[in-house]
């Protein structure tokens, strides 16, 4: 199967083989071995139409080994209605009302399993990667660029027409950021833009050395997020938080001050195991291979019948 990620200024592809597909927990598809490529392309952007992406993604999928006869799996981000295959909104990549499952098929002449880039991470922690282990729901956040969250109830995501999730997009009502959205307080760009650094590990180099203006800058976006992350224990009451993207590799200087500031703010309410992504920036890829392999799956089940 071929899983491709549309992000803001990278497209990312992998080819991976995908055994017992229908075998695995509610039918799901399970992986079976390593990536056996993997590929990079400069993301096209502003593509209000989405035919550059797919121009692009067709590349891509050529490059890989071309498309299959079975299905090729894409995700893209922003507000992605994955029942209509329309990319309806995207701040980092300018998508607006895209028919973005239709020109993909067209171009690439393959059935194309579409999703959203979030959801799509969060489908490959559940199935292989952090969550793997975990009953019940898991919400998965990738801190990077922006802030976004996905959920999984038993391993089925939660769309609400392509809506559910936009975390980031909370407007702040008080405090020293009031105005601002959460994403352009605590995601990895804006922790490293309000330190004066280049990115958020650089941000963590200087918290860890003890830096009091870094430190400052950390314990803000720690208190942004925990907000953001109580606001899903309550609502949501996930058995588990994945948190992915560039902030996650901190590691326990993350992940240590912002279980307490969570436990802080839901208190006694049942608080989630706080888990560090396993699968990095190859997650939203490799969940769009397992929505190939499910769409696979049912198509071949279709024609059986």
């Amino acid at each position: 199967m071929i899983g491709i990620d549309v992000g803001g200024t990278t497209i990312k592809g992998i080819r991976v083989s995908i055994a017992d597909a229908g075998a695995g927990a509610d039918g799901a598809a399970a992986l079976a071995g390593p990536i056996e490529a993997e590929l990079r392309v400069h993301t096209p952007t502003p593509d209000p139409t989405g035919e550059r992406i797919v121009e692009a993604v067709a590349g891509l999928v050529e490059s890989l080994g071309g498309a299959t006869d079975a299905a090729i799996g894409l995700a893209v981000p922003g507000i992605v209605d994955e029942a209509r295959g329309l990319a309806l909104w995207s701040s980092n990549v300018g998508l607006r009302d895209a028919p973005i499952r239709a020109l993909a098929e067209g171009r690439l002449g393959t059935a194309v399993a579409l999703g959203q880039d979030v959801r799509a991470g969060a489908l490959a922690e559940v199935r292989s990667g952090a969550a793997r282990d975990v009953d019940g729901s898991v919400a998965f956040v990738p801190i990077g660029t922006g802030v976004a969250a996905a959920f999984l109830v038993h391993g089925h995501p939660l769309v609400s027409g392509g809506w559910a999730g936009e975390i980031g997009q909370i407007v702040l009502r008080s405090g020293p950021f009031a105005g601002l959205r959460v994403e352009e307080v605590a995601s990895a760009s804006a922790t490293a833009r309000r330190a004066g650094e280049p990115n958020a590990r650089a941000v963590a180099v200087r918290v860890a050395a003890g830096d009091e203006s870094a430190i400052a800058v950390w314990a803000d976006t720690i208190s942004v997020l925990a907000d953001a992350l109580a606001g899903i224990v309550v609502t949501v009451a996930p058995t588990a938080i994945v948190v992915g993207g560039g902030l996650a590799q901190a590691g326990p200087l993350l992940f240590d001050p912002l279980r307490v500031a969570v436990a802080e703010r839901i208190g006694h309410l049942r608080a989630p195991q706080l888990v560090a992504a396993r699968h990095g920036d190859q997650a939203g890829a490799l969940g769009a291979a397992y929505l190939a392999a499910d769409l696979a799956a049912d198509l071949a089940a279709g024609r059986s019948s």
